[in-house]
């Protein structure tokens, strides 16, 4: 936030040295002591109406992450309120800046080595501040040493070890400053036989369950429509370092979270994995949109499109019985428990089916409003997008870009009834903030910044 001074209500004490030793911000200066940053505050008075609308305003973040899960962590803390750091390659940036297309083209008429902005990476970078950066340098280390000193949280997705070789590990960091969360974010976690495996998302899924048992019933294994296990560990990795920020204000320390998606997987396999235990049995194997212990329980195909219904417990079917139109399958001696109709599944299932397809999915829609039966439209993506209750939920925000123009993205899905999380920033240009971050956290004068730029470690 410019022109904004953090103080007050203080979480931990600063680590005592702004600057590192030596490097660019350091030499020749005194350490001076700073106080750790907590309420946002703007022009020296507490500005409480933005520390209610932002539940995380004073903690600064460094993301050292690319791609998915890491991202997607960062831009949760950044949705609440936190200040996001991104460091990107200074020409390359984020990998997903080249996953297109789609993308949105360039409207300010600059050429750029991507034709616009990858619809991938405005997925899970909003809200953020990018620095270009390379530090594969003894000053680029410097660089950021100095900025791990004012952080409060640094998020990493390096394979285990490898930021070692650049001063960049955990303790090494910790070191500068004890009061630094530093989240990990890899595959298969910084311990055990599968540690050195590089992890992605479908990978995990297949090596942990997931695909196993997603697809229809006597098709192939199948990969979830979105990386599910990518963003569940996004979601487990920002609820640690909230923990850990919680924790820090008892102790004044900070601590390192190793969140992999391995983990995360098993961990999301939920009541699957329960079973799997409690049973000592093999899983059931896949079931498409149907359930393994409850019919009907699933999507079935109307006459345009398909619409998924639950009669889920005798109430409910009966009811499902009386609005289709066949009050007598609710004492037909094959369908009167759930017991019965998992046992006649494929008989129920068909004649169901058979029955919805004479009408539309608007139509089966309209029969079913207010029945208090579970029932819902599979739509597709636009649908969803344009969706009057995703619309009226405000869960799609336009944002304008400074060279795409206006853009629509996703919001923040949580509300809250005295915060306001929201898009306040859109997915920023790679480097776009190079010259802030540098001049207002580390006063750098123009003059360096340039020469870091002539040596191309940064842009």
């Amino acid at each position: 936030m410019k022109n904004t001074r953090l103080f007050t209500r203080c979480l931990a004490p600063r680590a005592a040295s702004r600057y590192p030793a030596a490097g660019w911000g350091g030499q020749g200066r005194k350490p001076r002591i700073e106080q750790r940053r907590c309420l946002a505050t703007v022009n020296g008075a507490v500005d409480k109406k933005t520390v209610e609308k932002l539940p995380l305003a004073g903690i600064r973040v460094l993301d050292m992450t690319r791609v998915l899960a890491g991202p997607y962590c960062t831009q949760i803390l950044g949705d609440l309120g936190a200040e996001i750091i991104k460091i990107e390659h200074p020409t390359r940036g984020d990998d997903t800046r080249s996953w297109g297309p789609p993308d949105a083209p360039y409207i300010d008429g600059k050429e750029r080595q991507f034709p616009g902005e990858s619809a991938y990476y405005l997925s899970v970078n909003r809200n953020k501040k990018s620095l270009g950066l390379s530090f594969n340098n003894p000053t680029g280390i410097s660089i950021l040493h100095s900025l791990v000193r004012k952080c409060d949280v640094l998020v990493e997705n390096y394979l285990p070890g490898s930021l070692s070789k650049y001063q960049l590990d955990y303790h090494t960091l910790s070191s500068l400053n004890p009061a630094l969360i530093y989240a990990s974010v890899t595959g298969y976690g910084q311990t055990g036989p599968y540690k050195d495996r590089a992890g992605y998302d479908v990978m995990v899924e297949a090596e942990m369950g997931l695909m196993h048992i997603t697809g229809e019933r006597d098709g192939p294994p199948v990969k979830v429509g979105v990386a599910v296990t990518d963003l569940t560990t996004g979601m487990y990795t920002a609820i640690g370092v909230l923990a850990a920020l919680y924790s820090r204000r008892e102790t004044g320390l900070g601590q390192w979270i190793d969140a992999s998606l391995s983990d995360c997987q098993v961990a999301g396999l939920a009541n699957i994995a329960s079973s799997g235990l409690v049973s000592g049995k093999k899983d059931s194997g896949r079931w498409g949109t149907a359930h393994a212990s409850v019919v009907p329980y699933r999507a079935y195909q109307t006459a345009d499109t398909n619409i998924a219904v639950g009669g889920c417990n005798d109430k409910l079917y009966g009811i499902l019985c009386d609005k289709i139109g066949k009050p007598e399958w609710k004492t037909d001696p094959r369908f009167v428990t759930n017991a019965l109709r998992v046992k006649n599944r494929d008989t129920l299932d068909r004649i169901i089916e058979d029955v919805l397809k004479a009408k539309t999915t608007k139509e089966w829609l309209d029969v079913f409003e207010g029945s208090g039966m579970p029932y819902a439209a599979v739509n597709d993506i636009q649908g969803t997008l344009n969706h009057e209750h995703v619309l009226a939920r405000n869960m799609i925000e336009k944002v304008d870009h400074p060279a795409c123009g206006p853009l629509k993205l996703v919001n923040h899905p949580v509300k809250y009834s005295r915060a306001e999380p929201k898009i306040r920033s859109p997915p920023p240009m790679l480097g776009e903030h190079t010259d802030e971050v540098l001049r207002e956290l580390l006063d750098f004068d123009k003059a360096q910044i340039e020469e870091l730029k002539k040596g191309k470690t940064v842009a």
